[in-house]
């Protein structure tokens, strides 16, 4: 695996752990859920323009980017919708059957064929993350459920940010955290006498969950194919529980634990088969 796409993956691997604090941040805040969503963009939308004035980034708009920035859209409002109407298992599992969208899309949008080892990594991922949350997937509303297998469509698009030549991820991102900002402002407008420790929540959604984790998903998808990147965010769903475990003492079942075995296991053993791949096919070259 060459330089910039271990970087990349890196990047990738450390925005998904950013994202993954947003169970435990929005089980603090007691507002409606485009509320928490409003909020949390209003800072990560300024972080992600600072960002791009200090880069000297030009903002692109085209079909391509505002198709990206629907799907980042979509993926912010679905999810937080979702978390309230469903449970958090539920959200989690239904939103992380991206890797299985991104590969149709790629085969009809593209014409790409998945390789085997994408194939056998996915349905492994699926299978750990759905040992994770078996306990929560008979419980929940069904309209929370579909919003969050709606998500996992729109977060599909969230990976394929880079996929064409006219795409710019950046672009894609600010303008769906913005229009997400005003699409829950009304929601925020209404919330009386906000908590310390719910503005401290926010804050940290704003900042670290979604400003600073999609400056660095962004940057990681430069370089890290989209397939690859929704599984190494296969961690995401693991982590996001064990944050809300170790902070509200919520206790593991064996099943969950084997579960995130799985997962880790798949996404090491992943991208330790790429990186001994890719340079064998460049010799070949």
């Amino acid at each position: 695996m060459e330089k910039s796409q271990r970087t990349g993956t890196l990047y990738v691997l450390l925005a998904a752990t950013l994202f993954s604090f947003g169970g435990l941040f929005f089980k603090i805040v007691p507002w409606h859920a485009l509320a928490i969503n409003s909020a949390r963009n209003m800072i990560s939308a300024s972080i992600v323009f600072a960002f791009i004035r200090a880069t000297k980034h030009k903002i692109r708009i085209n079909p391509t980017v505002l198709i990206g920035a629907l799907c980042v859209l979509g993926t912010n409002n679905l999810y937080s919708l979702a978390n309230k109407l469903t449970t958090a298992g539920n959200t989690i599992i239904l939103q992380f059957t991206a890797p299985i969208f991104i590969i149709v899309l790629n085969a009809i949008i593209f014409k790409v064929r998945p390789k085997k080892d994408d194939i056998i990594a996915c349905v492994l991922v699926l299978i750990g993350i759905g040992f994770f949350v078996v306990d929560g997937l008979a419980a929940g509303n069904m309209l929370g459920n579909v919003l969050a297998l709606l998500s996992g469509l729109s977060y599909a698009g969230v990976f394929m940010l880079n996929s064409t030549e006219k795409s710019d991820p950046l672009s894609s991102v600010f303008i769906g955290q913005t229009v997400s900002l005003f699409i829950g402002l009304p929601f925020l407008l209404q919330v009386q006498a906000p908590t310390g420790s719910a503005i401290a929540a926010v804050v940290a959604l704003g900042v670290l969950q979604q400003g600073l984790a999609f400056v660095l998903f962004t940057r990681g998808l430069k370089t890290t194919p989209a397939i690859t990147a929704s599984l190494i965010t296969g961690i995401e769903p693991i982590l996001n529980p064990l944050w809300v475990a170790l902070f509200y003492k919520e206790v593991f079942t064996p099943v969950a634990m084997a579960g995130a075995v799985i997962v880790f296991v798949t996404v090491l053993a992943y991208n330790y088969h790429k990186g001994k791949q890719q340079p064998a096919e460049a010799g070949e070259g």
